[in-house]
Parts: structure tokens; C-alpha cells; sequence
């Protein structure tokens, strides 16, 4: 292993093949700290580059879909290797000079990989924070002599977000500079100089509260500091001197048995003190229970890398969301060609995988992180033919997985536990009624599922066929149009601009489908002998009929429904059977596909209704989802403590945009299927709510959801429960960065940071609170503020910690945490924000039990939907915090520190804050 380390370290020339190239030359080599590959030369520069902790998997010889484009290549297989790397499962395609070379780079990597996923959660924080202050230090190191002189120093502080005044800069670095060499800092001396900057006044006056004013404390009083603050039980003296064992810096210190400020940083920041509960890391709850009475993590179109028409699909994509703990996943199955069937999204331009490579890969991944049953949801479009090869697939690869005889629930009216199916696999389809003979091979079922909410207007193939016809008269190939097409569709998704992370809430709906078809209809009576004139006109016509239009979720709605009842003159009733008439379609189902459905039979919802069989699941798309929550939350409740019901986003969703889960959640719904490759707000909130019972894909729902009822949009839900009261002490924070869309990078203002908490439930426990800003300090801002919230439901609500950089103009996203609330512990805690090395907020945390009525006022209207006229459902129950317009500019100018102001704090959100709250 350590020949192959120094191998990679050397670096290695391979091929880097790309779609639509002969493929590139570039030195491939493992940096010093074997935590990533690079590469050059590259135009990326620094970011020529790829994280080992973000690589899934490597595989061998020409297995991915770039090296089958090249299938013409002479390369021989054994020198070729493929990285799966990123949420996206993008591909690097490597060719070596021989096979020796692939094999040391497969065998290195594997066992980086390896060893990053055995890593204790300690040692995997020391060595992030090693490698950040390393990488620190060469980026700084502008000319590459491996010292830092003042000035380097100096924009390294306005890199960091560090504002001191440049004698107590020039006072820090004589005091590092300790070597022959004066006037300049090595990597050690500078070491030295991070840590004298990033000594921490709020954790020295922690400290010497605990310690009777000494530098240190001693065993006794740590003990008596993890008692009080951090509410630790069982804390022995062994416990307290391993600690120190640990985190002391010292020697001395070590050997006199005392933890000085250094090692009591060290501790303060470790993952011991962090803010999400380490029991929490793996599964903690009752897994006995009926699956209808949990959480169920759920992916929707799960093969697709990108948006819904265009993108790639790929088998590593069920790798991906399988490790990350989803245990619901989806499959569309077509017709493909020479009898085997293909997975795509039907009636679009993603690209076709093999189903057989999808079982395979699915059977391979299913049940390395966790043991609990995986519900495979088979969207069936084939014929009889390809429907037989689908179930022969599936028993051959699965083989025991599939088989439920050894299952027992003990009532056959009761749905088996996630324990019992552990090591299982459900397959969710259609089954052939009972009606049918036993002896009958093939039947006729209901046609519902999600495939068919694609609108017509959504369905690019029959305007692909006519424009295919007209170009190939004129001498084009099918590649060529399908690359035309491709093109102005990529431009019209990038002009949309809709994916916000923070209100993913808004979405492009039927004016893109339209301005494509009406776009590629303009081209089809244009003349196109000159092809440069006839793309330039194409491309103005399609954004011409675009027009940027972004209409929000609920808008859309109503315009589905208000077409709906111009089609039906006579109102709601003809709009119902409208819709009802145009489901009943049916299909051909054969029998040895149907049954191999045991649990999950997929039926028709058209209405809540419960026939009292079990095993059913009643998938809904997100606008029957929505009525349906509007209309009849408490029976909605109801029906979910006996059966399993799916809700998946809407067909226009095309940039695969994600809904907001809450509504469905707070009514029990179990499977809510979620677009896991689209990153943003939503999946934050989803792998948070999932986290809370070791990521296992499946969390107990309340007991209150289980049995009984009660109405989720009440002003007091649960009257004779007691309720939480969370009190949050904002203290500090640390190594703050720009934000990431930051025009001017690194180059740009120090920031001026905030802290926006809020809470996510039941619509009574929505509402949000925020501290006052702190003027150009991103490195370590303090505001000492209390935020208090009560909380009726504690067991579904999620806290997300966000920090933003306040400007004349509004506000700039840093950074986010989102936790659930039972997975918060109390006491002095560090809240990493996610996705940044070293960034962080340090809290305190209080968490009380209160009985009576809640006479705090809550919420913030509307956390989901900017217009709450149209979200009754979403928003109903949810009260205004309301502050005076006096009370809001006050706090919004009284930023700390006074002193030296030199921007009014009153932008225009907060101006419009102020109109709405006046309105």
C-alpha cells in the first residue's frame, strides 16, 4: 500500500477521456495529505481537483457510459479505471500507459477510501483541521517559497474575515517569528501564529468560571463543569483524565493531570461537544412497529443525475442513495431494445440504462450501511415479454431477498416491522386482481402511477419525431437533431434561474414546456438551408417565448384547476370525473411480475378511501397531495396509521426541484419522494430528519400520529401533551467565510454576520428569530443573544442554524446547519455548519418542559410560500411574531459594535419586511 501512496504522490500521465473528445493528456497525482487527487495543467487551477471523502466508488476496466461512447477506442480494458465521485456520481474516465498503473492507482484509492470510512469521528475532525490550516498556509504562499511574509499575512486576514488593526498583526507575527530566517513565517512558525489569533476569549472566561480564576482545571473541576453545563451523567475520574489524555497540548500540563485553555479549545471543539447527539448516530428507536408508523426515506426517479428531460441516468445513482440511507427507490421500466428492458424517464431525452445494470447494482448497495427492508418501486411500462425478463431479473439477482414466506406479523391485518424484513426487498407495482383465475398468465390493471402525470405538454418525443422528420430531409442525422435540441433546452433550463437554497418553493412550470414546443414548432416552418441563421433565430424565439417566467407552486395549481373548469363548464364534479375519466386507462400485467408484490401494491388515489385490506400504498402526486391535506388532514391521518402512502413531486418540476415535505409529513405520510441529486433546503431538511435515528432510512413517527388523531393546522394541537421550551444562547462565532456566490471571492468585504434560527414543524411551532449583525468580523463575531421558542410537537420538529452577511441590499447566504430537535444536546455546543471545514457557531442550550397554554407569540407566515394567500394548507396555523416597525429598524441598525459604522444596516429586504408587517 504505501509503494502504491508513493506512486500516486509521484504522480502518474493518463488519459482523461471526455463525451465528444479524443481524450486529454494531464499528470494525475495524490497531494501531500492524501485527502485529494489532483491534476494538470487545468484551467481549474486550485480546483483541479477531487476530494477522496467525496468518491463513492472506483471500478475497473470500460464500464462506464463515457468509455461505451468510445467503444472504438484500441484501449486496452485493464488499463483503463473509472471515479465515481460528487452528489451528482460524476465520472473521471482514466487510461494508463499499462496496466501495472491502473492497478496501483484502483488499489491506492480503495484503500484511502477505506480507511476515511473507518475513521473515528475524532480523528477524521483533527486531520479536516490539519489539512484546512495546511492548505491555508500554500494558498497564502503566493510565490511558492513555502515562508509567508507581512504583507502575505496581511491578505491572508482579509481572506478570513479577520479585521485587527495591523500593529496587533505585526505584534502576533515578530512573536511566531522565532528562526534565524526574520521577516518571514514557515509552516510551523505560522502554526503557532494561527493559534495565538485564534485564542478564544469566550472559552478563557468559560474556563476560569470553572476553575477559580486558574489557567486550568483540574480534574475535579472538569468533572464538575461536565455535570452542570454539558448535563453529562455517569462522569467518573477516568473519564476526565482521558480527556486530557487527549486534548491537553501540553506535556506538563499532562503529567500534572490539568487541562490548559488549548486543550480545553481542543475539547470545546471536538465532535464531543457538538451540538448533534452521538447516540443518535446509530439506530436508537423501537424497529418492531408496523411500517406504517414510520418515516420512510424516499427518492423520486432515483436513476437520473440532473433535470427530468435532458440528463444522465446512471445504475450509480442507486449506489449513491442506498449509502445515503434511502430505502425507497425508483425505477421506470420501457421497452428496449433485442428484449431488454430499459430504465429512463419516458417521453424525454435522458439518456437509457439497462434495468438488469440497475438490479445488479441496486442488490450490490442495498444493504451495506444498514440491514432495513428496501422498497423498490417499479414503474411498469413494458410489454409482457420485457415484464417477464423484468421478474426473472429480479428473482435471479435478489433471489432470497424477495422471499417474504419467513415473515410474520402475528395479525394479518397488521403490516410487517421493519425488523422483521431486515436483509429484504419489497418490490411496490401492480398485482392482478383477485377476481382473476389463479391459472391466468396476463390481466388488465389500472395505469395511475407517477409516470402518467407527465402532461402532454411535458412529453418532448411526438415534437422530437416531427422535427427529426423535417431535419432529416435536409440531409441532418438523428445524433445531430438530438444535440440541437439538447442545446436549446440546456439554455432555457439556465435561463430559468429557479433553483434558490432558500425558497425552492418557486418553480418553471408550463412556460418552459410551452416556449420548447412552441420554439422547436417556429423551427419546423423555417427555412434551413442556412443553419447559422436558422439556430440564431431558434434560440430567439425559444427565450422570446419563454420570457423568464418563474410562477410560484400554488399559482400553477390554480391554473391547472382553472383550465380544468373552462374544459368543464358545469363545475368542480365534471372537473373530478374530468380527471378520473382520464385514469382510466389500463395496462397488460404478467403474472409472475405481479407476484412478486407482497406488501406494497400501488392503487389508484382517487380518494381516501380504506377498503380494509393491507399492504396497499396509495401514491399521490403533489397537487392531489396538497387537496387532499387542505381537505381532509385529520382523515388523511387517519388512513396513514393503517396503510403506506407516497407522494412525489409534480411532472412540471422538470429542473427537478423539490417540494416542501413538511405538510405530508405532518399528516403522517410515510414515503414522500424527494429528488435526491437536486441539493438545496429541502434535502437539508430530509437528511436531517432522517440522521435522527442513525441515517437508517426509517424514523418512528409519533406516538400521537400513530393512534388517534388530532388536527395538525390547530393553534394547540396537542392540549394535554406538555411542550418544550428551547432557549438557544447565540455566543460566537468562528472562521466565518464569504459567502459562496460572492462576486469578488476572496477579494470582497469582510463580512458582517448574522444568525437566523428556525424552527420546523407543526404550522404553530413554524416561526423563526434572528440576532442583531456584527460589523466586519467573520472570523470571530460575538453577540451573546438568548432566542427563545416554544415547541408543542419536539418529536417531528427540525432547528436550522443560518448564518448570512447583512449588506445595504439585502443579505448573502454563508452557511447552514439543520438538526432535528431531539437530536440537540444541551449545554455549551459548537454548530459546524455543513459543508465548511473549520466554520462554526458556539451556543448554548436549554431545553425546559412546559405545561398550560403557550402564550409565546409564533412564526414567521409563510416559511414555504411567499404568497400565503394561496397556502392555506401549508400555512394555516401559523401565528405572526410580530414586532412594532420602530422595534424591527432599531434592531436592524443597532448592530455591535457601534463604534466606527460605516453602512446603514437597513436594507431592502428588511424594508419589505417592514411594508408586509404594516400591511
Amino acid at each position: 500500500v504505501e509503494r502504491c501512496m508513493s506512486v500516486m504522490q509521484s504522480g502518474t500521465q493518463m488519459v482523461k477521456l471526455k463525451s465528444g473528445t479524443k481524450g486529454l493528456v494531464r499528470l494525475f497525482y495524490l497531494d501531500e495529505h492524501r485527502t485529494c487527487i489532483r491534476w494538470r495543467p487545468s484551467r481549474k487551477s486550485e480546483k483541479a481537483k477531487i476530494v477522496i471523502d467525496s468518491i463513492y466508488k472506483v471500478t475497473e476496466g470500460r464500464q462506464s457510459e463515457i468509455f461505451h461512447r468510445h467503444a472504438e477506442g484500441n484501449f486496452s480494458p485493464s488499463c483503463c479505471f473509472t471515479i465515481y465521485h460528487g452528489s451528482h456520481m460524476e465520472s473521471l474516465d482514466l487510461i494508463t500507459s499499462n496496466p501495472e498503473e491502473a492497478r496501483t492507482w484502483i488499489t491506492g484509492l480503495k484503500y484511502l477510501m477505506a480507511g476515511i470510512s473507518d475513521e473515528d469521528s475524532l480523528a477524521k475532525r483533527q486531520r479536516t483541521h490539519d489539512h484546512w490550516v495546511k492548505q491555508t498556509f500554500e494558498e497564502a504562499d503566493k510565490n511558492g517559497d513555502g515562508l509567508l511574509n507581512i504583507e502575505e499575512i496581511h491578505q491572508l486576514m482579509h481572506k478570513l474575515n479577520v479585521n485587527l488593526p495591523r500593529r496587533k498583526v505585526r505584534q502576533m507575527f515578530q512573536e511566531a517569528d522565532t528562526d534565524e530566517n526574520q521577516g518571514t513565517l514557515n509552516f510551523e512558525e505560522f502554526s503557532v501564529f494561527y493559534k495565538m489569533m485564534s485564542l478564544r476569549r469566550d472559552l478563557y472566561l468559560l474556563l476560569l468560571s470553572y476553575s477559580d480564576k486558574k489557567d486550568h482545571l483540574t480534574v475535579e473541576e472538569l468533572a464538575q463543569f461536565l455535570k452542570v453545563e454539558q448535563k453529562m451523567n455517569n462522569v467518573t475520574p477516568e473519564y476526565c483524565l482521558d480527556i486530557i489524555q487527549k486534548f491537553e497540548v501540553s506535556e506538563d500540563n499532562k503529567k500534572q493531570n490539568v487541562l490548559g485553555i488549548e486543550g480545553f479549545t481542543n475539547f470545546m471543539r471536538s465532535p464531543v461537544c457538538d451540538v448533534f447527539n452521538p447516540l443518535h448516530c446509530e439506530v436508537h428507536q423501537d424497529m418492531d412497529q408496523p411500517l406504517c408508523n414510520y418515516f420512510i426515506a424516499s427518492s423520486h426517479n432515483t436513476y437520473l443525475t440532473g433535470d427530468q428531460l435532458l440528463s444522465q441516468s446512471r445504475a450509480e445513482m442507486y449506489a449513491r442513495v442506498l449509502q445515503d440511507g434511502c430505502r425507497c427507490i425508483e425505477v421506470d421500466c420501457w421497452d428496449g431494445p433485442d428484449g431488454e428492458p430499459v430504465v429512463h424517464h419516458g417521453y424525454t431525452l435522458t439518456s437509457k440504462i439497462l434495468f438488469r445494470d440497475v438490479a445488479e447494482t441496486i442488490n450490490k448497495y442495498a444493504f451495506i450501511k444498514n440491514e432495513f427492508p428496501v422498497i423498490l418501486s417499479i414503474e411498469n411500462h413494458c410489454s409482457i415479454q420485457q415484464q417477464k425478463k423484468i421478474a426473472q431479473y429480479l428473482k435471479e439477482i435478489f433471489d432470497d431477498k424477495l422471499d417474504l414466506s419467513p415473515v410474520t406479523t402475528g395479525d394479518s391485518r397488521q403490516l410487517p416491522s421493519p425488523q422483521n424484513l431486515k436483509g429484504k426487498i419489497l418490490v411496490k407495482g401492480k398485482k392482478l386482481p383477485y377476481s382473476l383465475g389463479a391459472d391466468a398468465e396476463e390481466g388488465e390493471v389500472s395505469d395511475e402511477d407517477s409516470a402518467d402525470e407527465i402532461e402532454d405538454d411535458c412529453k418532448l418525443k411526438p415534437c422530437y419525431v416531427r422535427f427529426l422528420h423535417v431535419f432529416q430531409s435536409n440531409g441532418a442525422t438523428e445524433h445531430q437533431v438530438e444535440s440541437f435540441i439538447r442545446t436549446k433546452l440546456e439554455s432555457l433550463i439556465k435561463e430559468s434561474q429557479i433553483r434558490d437554497k432558500e425558497d425552492p418553493d418557486s418553480f418553471t412550470v408550463r412556460a418552459l414546456l410551452r416556449a420548447t414546443h412552441e420554439g422547436l414548432n417556429v423551427n419546423l416552418k423555417q427555412n434551413l438551408d442556412t443553419k447559422e441563421g436558422g439556430k440564431k433565430s431558434h434560440s430567439r424565439s425559444l427565450m422570446g417565448n419563454f420570457g423568464k417566467h418563474r410562477v410560484s407552486k400554488m399559482t400553477q395549481f390554480a391554473a391547472l384547476d382553472d383550465e380544468e373548469s373552462q374544459q368543464n363548464p358545469s363545475g368542480k364534479e365534471t372537473g373530478q370525473l374530468h380527471r378520473l375519466g382520464r385514469r382510466r386507462k389500463t395496462v397488460k400485467l404478467c403474472r409472475a411480475l405481479s407476484d412478486l408484490v407482497v406488501y406494497t401494491n400501488s392503487v389508484a388515489a382517487q380518494d381516501l378511501v380504506d377498503d380494509g385490506s393491507t399492504g396497499n400504498v396509495l401514491s399521490f402526486s403533489e397537487t392531489r397531495a396538497h387537496q387532499a391535506v387542505q381537505q381532509k388532514a385529520e382523515q388523511f391521518m387517519l388512513y396513514n396509521q393503517r396503510q403506506l402512502t407516497r407522494v412525489y413531486p409534480s411532472a412540471y418540476r422538470i429542473d427537478s426541484s423539490n417540494f416542501n415535505p413538511l405538510p405530508y409529513w405532518n399528516v403522517g405520510c410515510q414515503l414522500v419522494a424527494l429528488n435526491y441529486q437536486s441539493e438545496g433546503r429541502v434535502m437539508q431538511l430530509n437528511d436531517a430528519k432522517f440522521r435522527v435515528n442513525g441515517n437508517c432510512g426509517y424514523v418512528l413517527k409519533p406516538q400521537q400520529m400513530c393512534k388517534g388523531t388530532f388536527n395538525p393546522y390547530s393553534a394547540d394541537p396537542l392540549p394535554a401533551s406538555p411542550k418544550k421550551q428551547l432557549i438557544l444562547k447565540i455566543i460566537s462565532g468562528q472562521q466565518l467565510p464569504k459567502p459562496p456566490d460572492s462576486m469578488l471571492g476572496d477579494r470582497g468585504e469582510i463580512i458582517d454576520p448574522f444568525v437566523e434560527v428556525e424552527i420546523i414543524g407543526l404550522p404553530v411551532d413554524c416561526c423563526k428569530d434572528q440576532t442583531r449583525v456584527v460589523d466586519d468580523n467573520g472570523f470571530n463575531p460575538v453577540w451573546e443573544e438568548t432566542l427563545t421558542f416554544t415547541i408543542h410537537m419536539p418529536e417531528i420538529a427540525l432547528v436550522r442554524f443560518l448564518v448570512w452577511d447583512h449588506d445595504p441590499i439585502g443579505r448573502d447566504f454563508v452557511g447552514q446547519r439543520t438538526l432535528a430537535f431531539s437530536s440537540l444536546v444541551p449545554g455549551y455546543r459548537h454548530v459546524y455548519l455543513e459543508g465548511l471545514t473549520e466554520a462554526s457557531i458556539f451556543v448554548h442550550i436549554t431545553i425546559n418542559e412546559i405545561y398550560g397554554k403557550n402564550k409565546q407569540l409564533i412564526g414567521l407566515r409563510g416559511l414555504f410560500n411567499k404568497n400565503p394567500k394561496h397556502s392555506s394548507a401549508e400555512t394555516s396555523g401559523h401565528y405572526v411574531r410580530k414586532r412594532s416597525i420602530g422595534d424591527r429598524i432599531l434592531r436592524r441598525t443597532a448592530s455591535a459594535p457601534a463604534k466606527g459604522r460605516k453602512k446603514s444596516k437597513m436594507g431592502f429586504l428588511e424594508a419589505t419586511e417592514i411594508k408586509d408587517s404594516a400591511s
